[in-house]
């Protein structure tokens, strides 16, 4: 093979190896060489074992020359935000409070993950207790600035070619604002669709898992292996999940409409950001984005998801944060303060409040295929200066809303920019095809 097999997408790589042109040992080992090269100063990976990594390999080349029964990852890598258990790996959940956590069983996805036929490369680094904190990982474009968070492992691990895909959370904006930072695709499900069996809970009512990846099919097929039903998980619906790889390759039968909303918080889009999503809905054409002002109560969601999210981590973690509160960062202990102030009723009202704005979009994709807005503010911030601002994505994420975010921006200093769509619930299919016509749209017209 000509070209470097760490440079392949996954669905590239899964039939290279189906159809016996390129070994999982050998796609395993490029990944790890371009690890070696490039970790020293991007610090993705939380941990790594790469005998474990190449005997994974090894194993799924042997049974695909066996003959045996392989899955729609068969011997393609991927990375694993270390919140996610590992029954053969550490999950340190970003603090040394965690140091040497080792499960004792796989997470829901890992097994899903596993039956797939993937390899588990590693676990990548998130910010402390997926929540505000930053470790240590930085932007593979420039490593003076942020990746995000906080799935920041992850979405580093995919933009620097460490391996085709890697599944993240989101419980605010921490899979499509890192994405978005460092020029990947990333893929948020509708709330539900993915279980959290084995994946810290930060929220109950607001976690969700997300998938990255070097292409949108790439990002879609991964959802469809990670996602299904687990009645251990109280968000998760027993009902059957829409084709996502599907909808991603497919071609919309006609072109489709978009929303744009004028929020309060536009106003802190950077000047560049604000211009290339203007440009794109001028490409679009009026006819195809309809601009509307929002509801008030739309702006007022913000500060619903903060108390929710802030009330659950404080009932969720209380524990650790009693016994270990001297090794928590001095970035999160403030919002654990505010959060332990937020009183019972308080937090029900914000949980109603949710469950209104759910209702609210069930009735608003009736006239359009997605919510064009932005994936986040603009750039990536420098480092050292948080993980980015992510409210561009709390309005779906509250809503348990199906989102996606394509690399389609450039910002002031050449950092990525990415352009968020926002879709129905459980109609993921028909938010993927639609952003699919987008990127073929887009780029016939830059052509």
């Amino acid at each position: 093979m000509k070209i470097k097999p760490h440079t392949l997408s996954a669905q590239e790589a899964a039939a290279f190896i189906a159809s016996g042109q390129l070994k999982s040992v050998q796609l395993v080992r490029s990944c790890l060489d371009r690890i070696e090269e490039t970790d020293g100063q991007i610090k993705a990976w939380a941990h790594l074992d790469a005998d474990a990594a190449l005997a994974q390999a090894a194993a799924c080349d042997q049974i695909r020359e066996r003959g045996m029964a392989t899955g729609p990852l068969h011997g393609v890598p991927v990375g694993l935000k270390d919140i996610i258990d590992t029954a053969d790996m550490p999950t340190e959940r970003g603090t040394s409070v965690f140091a040497g956590r080792q499960p004792d069983a796989d997470a829901r996805v890992v097994e899903m993950l596993r039956e797939a036929g993937a390899v588990i490369m590693g676990k990548t680094v998130t910010t402390e207790l997926a929540f505000v904190h930053a470790n240590e990982t930085r932007n593979p474009h420039n490593p003076d600035y942020s990746p995000g968070g906080s799935s920041s492992g992850s979405a580093a691990a995919v933009a620097a070619g460490h391996v085709p895909l890697a599944v993240g959370t989101q419980t605010n904006g921490s899979v499509i604002r890192p994405a978005s930072f460092c020029g990947t695709f990333g893929f948020k499900p509708t709330r539900g669709m993915i279980p959290r069996t084995g994946v810290l809970q930060t929220s109950v009512s607001l976690d969700q898992l997300g998938t990255f990846g070097r292409t949108l099919g790439d990002t879609a097929l991964l959802a469809d292996v990670i996602s299904g039903y687990d009645q251990r998980d109280p968000e998760s619906f027993a009902r059957a999940r829409p084709d996502m790889a599907a909808g991603a390759a497919t071609e919309a039968p006609v072109e489709p409409n978009f929303a744009w909303l004028n929020l309060p918080f536009n106003d802190r889009l950077t000047e560049a950001a604000a211009e290339g999503l203007d440009s794109v809905m001028e490409v679009l054409g009026d006819g195809r984005v309809e601009k509307m002002d929002a509801a008030d109560q739309l702006g007022e969601l913000v500060a619903v998801q903060a108390r929710i999210h802030e009330y659950e981590i404080c009932q969720h973690l209380k524990e650790t944060f009693d016994a270990h509160w001297d090794a928590l960062s001095d970035t999160l202990k403030p919002v654990l303060e505010r959060g332990r102030q937020i009183g019972r009723a308080e937090y029900e009202d914000a949980l109603e409040v949710k469950s209104s704005a759910s209702r609210f979009f069930e009735e608003f994709f009736i006239d359009f295929d997605a919510i064009i807005a932005p994936s986040a503010a603009g750039e990536a911030p420098l480092f050292g200066n948080g993980t980015g601002d992510p409210i561009f994505c709390t309005l779906w994420t509250l809503a348990g809303l199906p989102s996606v975010t394509l690399p389609l921006l450039v910002g002031e200093t050449g950092l990525p920019i990415g352009v968020q769509l926002i879709g129905a619930v459980e109609k993921d299919d028909r938010l993927l095809r639609t952003a699919h016509w987008l990127q073929k749209h887009i780029a016939a017209e830059a052509a």
